[in-house]
């Protein structure tokens, strides 16, 4: 904690610079996509985006399955119509993925800027600050990083995930299964080689976006910081970073997709259960807890630094002051005509005992129980659904009023 720049004001230059901050414009898919007057600037055109995606990955396969007759029959246990998993991944999952650039665009880049707004950087800080936004921008813009993206999603996310442990064991209208595994239809080969690598692609691109975050965040909480123990958010004034896991919430809204469609295709065809999946369904919740979360963390060390120096240093103010206030209350040291109705004294030590409190209810991370309960809410909203599988609506409806009243 370093209180000794409070009065500083960041120059215009330094306030310039965090204006360049953006999780999401840059790399090379951008890139080609504002060339392809598919976006702008500032992440305009999301609807011309999102049918740009759906026609590239759901619309051939509706029309290959067509082809193939496979759209409500074709002797499979799965026609194309009847997947849950393939509409809600590429209808509504994909569709939040790529509407949540333009929320995190527009949320995390103020959340940057309150570092310098607060006074948060100090003067010997400011040149790394700097360098922590140039660099994570340079990562953001890398075009080695999004091959890498891609080739991972070939070689891992469909060769090993897709084909053994999401694909359903049973004859669909993407697969037909033999005695050494399933082939692929027609409809199926544009599924696992282009649906279902571009869907990845966008939802891995999201985790690497993460890990830049979180390495910038990183990189700030190890500079010095202008923290304020009895600042009223209880986080030395860093309260504010709590608003940026808002910025996510389409994230968690798509992983509950997902998983939903996931769980509804097992339900439906393979005669599992939703208590079967209870265990998936928290480790869900606690995956997209933490990749929201975790990258406020890293400013534990610090806060908890700035609260032993606050109790320290509120202490030791505290017991000056009541040592005086003792003396001159109760020990003779007042005035003989000095009233003790209406002094001041009374409130500066409640005022007092106030700051103390507050610096010993510092969290040790600018995370609210408001922001977890969101955060599970839209992971687990897409589920509910599910619940009719268990019980009627009717008594599924009686069970949570009678929870609520």
């Amino acid at each position: 904690m370093n209180d000794s720049h409070g009065n500083e004001k960041p120059s215009a230059s330094f306030t310039s610079d965090t204006d360049d901050f953006s999780l999401v414009l840059g790399g090379p898919l951008f890139q080609l996509l504002n060339r392809a007057r598919l976006s702008g600037t500032a992440l305009e055109l999301v609807r011309k985006r999102i049918l740009f995606f759906v026609l590239l990955t759901w619309l051939p396969l509706l029309l290959l399955a067509a082809i193939e007759g496979q759209l409500l029959g074709g002797g499979v246990a799965i026609p194309f119509l009847m997947d849950v998993d393939v509409h809600v991944r590429f209808l509504v999952a994909m569709p939040l993925l790529i509407g949540a650039e333009l929320i995190v665009h527009k949320r995390i880049r103020p959340v940057v800027g309150q570092f310098i707004e607060r006074r948060l950087i100090t003067e010997a800080s400011r040149e790394s600050f700097e360098a922590a936004v140039a660099s994570a921008m340079r990562m953001r813009n890398a075009v080695s990083a999004e091959l890498l993206l891609i080739a991972f999603v070939y070689v891992f996310g469909v060769l090993v995930v897709w084909r053994n442990a999401a694909a359903l064991e049973a004859s669909s209208w993407y697969t037909v299964v033999n005695a050494t595994g399933f082939d692929l239809s027609l409809a199926g080969t544009w599924y696992g080689y282009v649906s279902i690598p571009v869907f990845q692609f966008l939802l891995i691109r999201w985790f690497f976006r993460v890990c830049i975050w979180m390495r910038f965040l990183w990189q700030v909480s190890r500079l010095e910081l202008n923290l304020t123990p009895t600042h009223p958010d209880r986080v030395g004034g860093l309260g504010f970073l709590a608003n940026s896991a808002y910025a996510f919430m389409p994230l968690a809204v798509a992983f509950g997709v997902l998983l939903a469609g996931l769980i509804a295709n097992r339900i439906f065809y393979v005669g599992a259960t939703l208590a079967d999946f209870k265990v998936e369904i928290i480790m869900v919740v606690i995956f997209v807890e933490s990749i929201v979360l975790a990258p406020l963390l890293v400013f534990s060390a610090q806060l908890a630094d700035a609260k032993r120096t606050g109790l320290r240093e509120y202490g030791a103010l505290a017991m000056k002051y009541v040592r005086d206030f003792d003396y001159k209350w109760l020990r003779g040291g007042a005035a003989i005509n000095e009233p003790l109705v209406g002094s001041g004294d009374i409130q500066s030590l409640a005022d007092l005992g106030n700051s103390f409190a507050v610096v010993q209810e510092m969290r040790l991370a600018p995370i609210t129980k408001d922001v977890l309960l969101r955060l599970a809410v839209a992971t687990l909203l897409p589920i509910a659904p599910l619940l009719l599988t268990m019980m009627p609506l009717e008594e599924l409806l009686k069970r949570l009023l009678g929870v609520v009243l």
